[in-house]
């Protein structure tokens, strides 16, 4: 079956085969059995709706859904809605936290089939079981390419013989999480798990969630710098409500601290950080 594969907006994962089409109408040359319109993002789906209307009027059997929509996460399909190479073992989240959506559209954790891939997007795969876990780590170990574990691990549950694995494994680039005060001690402990494991500190990155209610510049700085001084590569990640709204204060303030060599000048000093005029939100 010939299916065209539409999406509102292109992210780093979006697949880039000749079957997917980027905010686009269709054009004269396009022929499917169906048309699939993928939204990720809730704030994405008045576009992906208007995307949906405008194939549909054109002739073709149109099916609307995504994360975005709920739609069932159990047969996940290498390359299908993801770039090849990125795989998806497990879906769901044992934890509730109120910024995050997973646990509200996937429900809880349950483990997939193991599929090849190098960047794995499981949500939190230190939460599945140890023989999942293992036969995750195996896989990624005889790819070709350096694994990179950009779905998150879950600092808390960190234990040694997950480091084990990670540096039998050769991860080239790892997340944690440092959002909310309560992420410090974690997030503090699982970096000295590493070191003791000799796990090099350029393969440890860490997403720092600013700009959601209360948070203000000082705070998310402080989180920032104890991400870096703690062993690890800050990478800041902008709150989004439902109708996905954010600050252009908060925007200047994130994109300092969004790609390493800007936030590396600005940590070790060599470069000032620009603060906005407001101090919060």
């Amino acid at each position: 079956m010939r299916i065209i594969r539409v999406f509102p907006r292109k992210t780093s994962m979006t697949p880039i085969d000749e079957l997917v089409r980027i905010n686009e109408a269709p054009n004269l040359f396009d022929e499917a059995d169906e048309v699939h319109v993928s939204c990720l993002f809730s704030y994405d789906k008045p576009r992906a709706e208007q995307l949906a209307t405008t194939w549909e009027k054109s002739g073709f059997n149109v099916k609307l859904g995504g994360v975005a929509y709920g739609s069932p996460s159990d047969n996940f399909v290498v390359g299908k809605y993801i770039r090849k190479g990125a795989v998806i073992t497990s879906r769901g989240c044992l934890n509730n936290c109120w910024f995050c959506n997973v646990w509200r559209k996937e429900g809880t954790l349950r483990e997939l089939p193991i599929q090849d891939g190098h960047i794995l997007l499981d949500n939190n795969i230190l939460a599945c079981s140890e023989t999942h876990i293992r036969a995750v780590f195996a896989m990624l170990k005889r790819q070709k390419e350096r694994a990179l574990l950009v779905g998150g691990l879950e600092a808390k549950i960190l234990k040694d013989w997950h480091c084990d694995l990670i540096k039998e494994s050769r991860i080239a680039r790892m997340y944690f999480a440092y959002d909310t005060p309560d992420d410090r001690e974690p997030f503090i402990e699982a970096m000295r798990m590493l070191d003791a494991h000799s796990v090099a500190k350029s393969s440890r990155y860490c997403y720092c969630l600013i700009g959601y209610k209360g948070d203000t510049f000082d705070a998310a700085e402080k989180r920032l710098r104890e991400i870096w001084k703690y062993g690890a590569t800050p990478y800041a990640m902008l709150y989004r409500d439902e109708t996905g709204k954010t600050l252009r204060d908060w925007q200047v303030f994130q994109r300092q601290f969004a790609r390493p060599a800007i936030s590396h000048s600005i940590l070790k000093g060599k470069t000032e950080i620009q603060f906005p005029n407001v101090k919060g939100v």
